[in-house]
């Protein structure tokens, strides 16, 4: 049931309620209550309603990934199963904090090979930004790609408050923020735009997103 449907439901059924009886005290108690338990429905209602399972299909290079998340509440499960690799096309399961709010295929470091990035949204008035992703081992597998904390470098994240996008662009993994001055509230930030790109990089046990440029607009 849709969450205005049972309130208009409700509404109704205590309208005519009233209109049987002269109200007294004890009545008009009820009524309101009624009311409250409506509105609680209804709220209770909209939430189930509008949490939406995540699913997404991507390919580039003769590879495909499929992505699907819950998107359920603050704690959620994420799956990516891989098509095409010629070893293992084993899923890779995990447990998020947040929900996912986008995924992309792309080949940064243009080796031939693609990547999967899935961008997570925690839950609250922060709205902070993760990113899972992983990398395709020349046709083979799948690797882990890690995006180190934004607090790691003192420029990146001076005035960093979350409420970040994430978005492949080109041959970098582009995420940006607003700036938050000191006093700021989380939902009215007064400076500018951050945006960061990062490139891909070979690691000690993988992949690594290495900061390459900030600007600010």
């Amino acid at each position: 049931m849709k969450p205005a449907v049972a309130l208009r439901g409700c509404c109704r059924s205590v309208q005519k309620a009233d209109q049987g009886q002269q109200e007294s005290g004890e009545m008009k108690k009820a009524t309101i209550l009624s009311l409250l338990a409506c509105i609680c429905l209804a709220s209770v209602s909209a939430n189930t309603w509008a949490a939406e399972p995540f699913k997404k299909a991507l390919d580039l290079q003769g590879f495909s990934f499929f992505v699907e998340a819950t998107n359920e509440g603050s704690i959620n499960q994420l799956k990516i199963t891989p098509s095409g690799l010629t070893k293992d096309n084993t899923p890779a399961a995990s447990e998020i904090e947040g929900t996912v709010s986008g995924a992309e295929i792309g080949d940064l470091d243009a080796n031939g090979f693609p990547e999967v990035y899935v961008f997570v949204t925690s839950a609250g008035s922060g709205s902070y930004g993760s990113l899972v992703a992983y990398a395709v081992n020349n046709g083979k597998s799948m690797t882990p790609i890690y995006l180190p904390p934004i607090t790691d470098d003192a420029k990146a994240s001076k005035g960093y408050m979350g409420h970040d996008e994430f978005a492949v662009l080109e041959n970098v993994l582009g995420r940006r923020f607003p700036i938050y001055k000191e006093g700021d509230t989380n939902s009215d930030p007064s400076g500018k735009t951050r945006q960061l790109q990062y490139k891909l990089v070979p690691g000690e046990a993988g992949w690594v997103l290495q900061l390459k440029d900030i600007t600010e607009f």
